[in-house]
């Protein structure tokens, strides 16, 4: 169908780093074109200065043949460019139709004209076959629908060249396949689609073309049906990766975490905790699964003491931490990967030492008796995890928000792991983190099971949970819908208890007790 899309000797650079160093990439009308990658390696630049949020320091670009000047988003929306971004621009008090016309709102004399808002909404939702009803307030939404209403935004300004970043990262499994499934149908349609993710068993899935970044320079273009995960993840860190967890059989140690009749007040009816209990073991993952907003961020917040229970308790070591600060708890040798690396696990603006120390900075070996910082212990300690967490984009000296998300998550496992711990949380590891990262991620988590320490594993990456854990608790609107060996697990019955069908799995490894072993 000829080519939509070229971008020619791209180059970018921004102080102290060259994102893109003379890139190539080339996506053809009607297929999918995945865009793969170290983070770091220059993806999200690329595509900023597709969609006119960057100007290239050199390069041109060329869409449907004819070069073209992309300098703000709206000269890209004009050229048939859509973005839909990992974190929704949604207004999630208004309805979807109020969403979709946002800023391109038909008028009756000075007023919105709302019926035909709504008909030429419902036109686009049954064109491209997109199952929605136009009237619905976006925030009563599942985040599979929401994602829907961006795409259904970008094909309402005409669309022709549709960039999803990250798509999957907040779905289920099976709104990952139905998102795959409007793919298709887009590409079937003549639409041209730009697919970043991390996430290998996805490129391999449904793309037809696959683009490989490295260190900000195009590696090369392949054909899906003329390579495997296992190439791709070598093509893009520069050496052989292991795909697979060796994770060795361990029987568990005494008892490290009791939590008991846990109940907490959610931010929805949904994420209300509701007589939670469970107990995590010396050497043992407990993973936690279920759809995001079902009670797992409350959960976070009374382990790491950023709220209070309405009533039960949390032991760790023999000790009652449920109502202690952030810092008692942290005393306590219990460390946190966070949910939300930018709104829990950084201070942006600061530089890539002080996040290194964020939390221990008062600790002796930082900061003097009068609470000021030896800069000397800091920046030595900034040049050790950099290079033993392969921390890019700059150096101590850059602030965390210039970095890439992966090597943002990597301040974040380098300040946590290098603490002493008995209890570890983490919460989404390796959420948009590449294949060469997540590998390490998942080394350092398997050294503290391995090392006898009690670890708590939630994640919305089911292949994450299976692999990693010894056990999988599900949670469904506070409560566990059901618990399963890690051994008895598939995607279909973790799937089931998801969607807070438990009771069906009695007798498969199902059941409600957390605490059984």
């Amino acid at each position: 169908m000829g080519k939509a899309l070229e971008m020619k000797g791209i180059t970018k650079g921004f102080p102290g780093v060259i994102a893109n160093d003379d890139v190539w990439l080339e996506a053809e009308k009607g297929q999918i074109l995945a865009i793969v990658g170290e983070n770091g390696a220059g993806k999200s630049t690329l595509m900023s200065i597709l969609y006119g949020h960057y100007q290239p320091d050199q390069g041109e670009i060329f869409i449907n043949g004819k070069k073209e000047l992309i300098d703000s988003p709206k000269r890209a929306i004009e050229l048939g460019i859509g973005m839909v971004f990992q974190h929704f621009m949604l207004v999630p008090t208004l309805s979807v139709y109020e969403n979709i016309i946002l800023g391109l709102e038909p008028v009756r004399g000075l007023a919105i004209d709302r019926q035909e808002a709504i008909e030429k909404c419902d036109e686009v939702v049954k064109q491209y076959g997109l199952d929605i009803d136009v009237t619905q307030k976006v925030g009563e939404l599942p985040l599979g629908i929401q994602q829907r209403v961006e795409i259904i935004k970008a094909l309402y300004r005409k669309a022709e060249i549709l960039i999803l970043d990250e798509p999957t990262a907040v779905l289920t499994p099976k709104e990952t396949q139905e998102l795959f499934t409007t793919m298709k149908e887009l590409t079937n349609q003549g639409k041209t689609i730009i697919f970043i993710t991390h996430k290998l068993d996805e490129v391999m899935a449904v793309s037809d073309r696959i683009t490989v970044l490295r260190k900000g320079k195009t590696v090369g273009t392949v054909k899906k049906t003329e390579t495997s995960k296992e190439e791709l993840a070598q093509i893009m860190v520069g050496r052989k990766v292991v795909l697979r967890v060796d994770k060795k059989d361990k029987d568990p140690g005494e008892t490290v975490v009791v939590v008991k009749q846990l109940c907490v007040e959610g931010k929805r009816r949904s994420g209300e905790l509701k007589n939670l209990s469970f107990e995590i073991r010396r050497g043992e993952i407990l993973g936690i699964a279920g759809i995001e907003g079902n009670g797992q961020t409350e959960l976070l917040e009374v382990l790491t003491g950023l709220k209070k229970p309405k009533s039960g308790s949390v032991e760790v070591c023999g000790s009652t931490v449920s109502g202690k600060t952030p810092r008692e708890i942290r005393e306590r040798k219990i460390i946190h990967i966070p949910e939300d690396r930018h709104k829990r696990g950084l201070i942006l603006n600061f530089t890539v030492q002080e996040n290194l120390i964020a939390g221990i900075h008062y600790k002796k070996r930082f900061a003097t008796r009068h609470g000021f910082l030896k800069d000397a212990a800091v920046s030595s300690n900034a040049d050790e995890l950099i290079q033993r967490f392969d921390i890019r984009g700059g150096g101590k000296q850059v602030s965390a928000g210039s970095l890439s998300g992966g090597n943002q998550q990597k301040i974040i496992i380098a300040r946590e792991f290098n603490q002493e711990h008995e209890f570890l949380i983490a919460s989404q590891p390796t959420r948009g983190v590449d294949v060469g990262a997540i590998e390490f991620i998942h080394q350092k988590i398997l050294e503290s099971r391995e090392n006898g320490k009690a670890v708590l594993l939630i994640s919305a990456d089911l292949n994450e949970v299976m692999s990693l854990s010894d056990r999988i608790a599900v949670l469904f609107e506070g409560e566990f819908a059901g618990v399963i060996e890690a051994k008895d697990a598939t995607e279909m019955k973790l799937g089931l208890m998801m969607s807070g069908v438990g009771g069906s799995l009695e007798g498969e490894g199902g059941g409600r007790n957390v605490t059984d072993s």
